[in-house]
């Protein structure tokens, strides 16, 4: 947690964690949590609930936490909202900013990413929003298909913008401005890539640092593509086509290498990165390995979910070579995040399971149901500070999981 010290000599420490960045999927956005001293397994009826807030309006938004406050969205008829709360779930506002996706899996998408007095984030409607950390105001704002020629897509643009620096990066997707940077404080294009010139595909991007290098890396409707986050050009592409163009999850990046699902029963494959980022090269492909809706790399291998009505698995998959391990069914596909030695998941039946990492099977260590909330639980988990919280349509539930 990022403590503020009230001293006036420490005024300068205060504004550089003022500009501490929240990243999609934790610190390191691969979903994996520093916190410590977690419970190794639950009582009979589910960890404690500290809290629940229950007027979220409707949406999909994970909870992201900033200086003591957490920060989602939700839509109130057809009007997508930012909330802010204190870590005891107290309402600190909720500002209208405009309309939101009220098409096939009606709600908000994207989690909002804060880095100190600023606010970002995408509505489902392609909107491109910059606000006040203090009040809430919006302070500019972008609208992807009327600035930059995107287009929207079958269930509603998917994006957490990702932030470095005085630059916030975005997918509009449009011919000419396929993936863009712009001026974080003023909004103002800072560079535009055409990419290949296709749809995005409900991705947030992956911004990693390769021998010194920074890397931008995200998915448009057919191609996974590497960008250079300074000047904008497309350093390489390699083909995802797949029959409904959705590529959900951000790839995985470890060890000068990225893994990545193709979609729709095609496979997933790694790639190898040269040593200048300029080009990959394929390290192995398996047609039977191709998560959609979560990912995790712990401890040399993958526990991944695949999401379609037939392969509703949670599988293991060995990083250095690509052999599934296992494949089970004990729990329904969902999300999930790993800290302190265990993996929390979450999935679409509602179960909220404790996991302990074992490449020889899915090992339930603890079991139990999310009951508060309706419609549907897509919802990625988030932890902080010991408490695991967990958004259900209108609902936010805060569980104690420190031991």
């Amino acid at each position: 947690m990022l403590m503020i010290l009230l001293l006036w000599g420490c005024q300068a420490n205060k504004a550089t964690l003022q500009e501490e960045t929240t990243r999609w999927l934790g610190p390191a956005g691969n979903g994996i949590y520093p916190d410590s001293g977690l419970l190794k397994e639950w009582p009979p009826e589910g960890p404690e609930i500290l809290w629940t807030f229950d007027s979220l309006g409707m949406g999909f938004s994970s909870v992201i936490i900033q200086d003591d406050y957490l920060f989602t969205t939700g839509m109130i008829d057809s009007t997508g909202y930012l909330y802010k709360l204190n870590l005891k779930g107290d309402l600190v506002y909720m500002v209208p900013y405009g309309p939101e996706w009220t098409g096939s899996y009606r709600g908000t998408r994207g989690s909002p990413t804060v880095v100190g007095d600023k606010i970002y984030l995408v509505s489902g409607e392609g909107k491109l929003i910059c606000f006040n950390n203090e009040d809430g105001s919006i302070l500019w704002s972008k609208e992807y298909i009327y600035e930059f020629g995107g287009q929207n897509i079958t269930w509603g643009i998917n994006e957490t913008p990702v932030v470095d620096g005085d630059l916030i990066y975005a997918t509009p997707g449009g011919k000419e401005n396929n993936v863009i940077a712009l001026n974080r404080h003023t909004g103002e294009l800072v560079w535009s890539c055409k990419g290949e010139g296709e749809l995005s595909a409900y991705c947030t991007p992956l911004l990693i640092d390769h021998n010194g290098r920074k890397l931008l890396i995200t998915y448009t409707a057919s191609h996974l593509i590497g960008i250079d986050p300074v000047s904008g050009k497309l350093l390489w592409s390699v083909d995802v086509t797949n029959e409904y163009s959705v590529h959900f999850w951000t790839p995985i990046f470890h060890d000068g290498a990225i893994y990545y699902p193709t979609g729709n029963e095609l496979g997933g494959g790694k790639l190898k990165l040269s040593e200048d980022g300029d080009s990959v090269s394929a390290v192995w492909k398996n047609q039977l390995i191709d998560f959609k809706i979560s990912a995790m790399l712990v401890e040399g291998y993958i526990f991944e979910s695949y999401s379609d009505y037939e392969r509703l698995t949670w599988r293991c998959v060995d990083w250095e070579t690509g052999e599934e391990l296992f494949a089970s069914r004990d729990l329904d596909c969902g999300r999930g995040i790993y800290a302190d030695g265990m993996l929390y998941l979450y999935t679409y039946r509602g179960e909220l399971a404790l996991v302990k990492p074992d490449p020889k099977e899915l090992k339930i260590v603890s079991q139990t149901k999310v009951t508060h909330g309706s419609y549907l639980h897509q919802a990625q988990p988030t932890m902080h500070n010991g408490v695991l919280y967990i958004r259900h349509g209108k609902a936010m539930i805060a569980y104690k999981v420190s031991a």
